[in-house]
């Protein structure tokens, strides 16, 4: 496949996809990715006691403003903080 003159492969491209790592698991009464739960039990987050997205992102905050975070775990924690804040908005909008 060419796109914007530039070809691709897609069966490689398939094959480069982490499904595994994005499989929804269900923690008490949110959800949360396999890569999601990874980062936070890295970083000592203790998702199991939150009782909601919303808990969880006041912790995942308070730990972002430590100044003694290393850079790379900044860094996988924002994506952790706007995935779920992500999924906590649109779980809430009325419809």
């Amino acid at each position: 496949m060419i796109v914007n003159g530039k070809e691709y492969n897609l069966d490689s491209l398939m094959k480069s996809i982490d499904l595994e790592s994005n499989q929804l698991e269900h923690i008490g009464s949110f959800y949360l990715t396999k890569r999601e739960i990874e980062i936070l039990d890295r970083n000592f987050i203790d998702y199991r006691t939150s009782n909601s997205l919303k808990d969880l992102i006041m912790k995942i905050q308070n730990i972002l403003e430590d100044e003694d975070l290393d850079p790379d775990d900044g860094d996988d924690l924002d994506y952790v903080l706007e995935t779920i804040s992500e999924r906590d908005y649109y779980q809430n909008v009325k419809k």
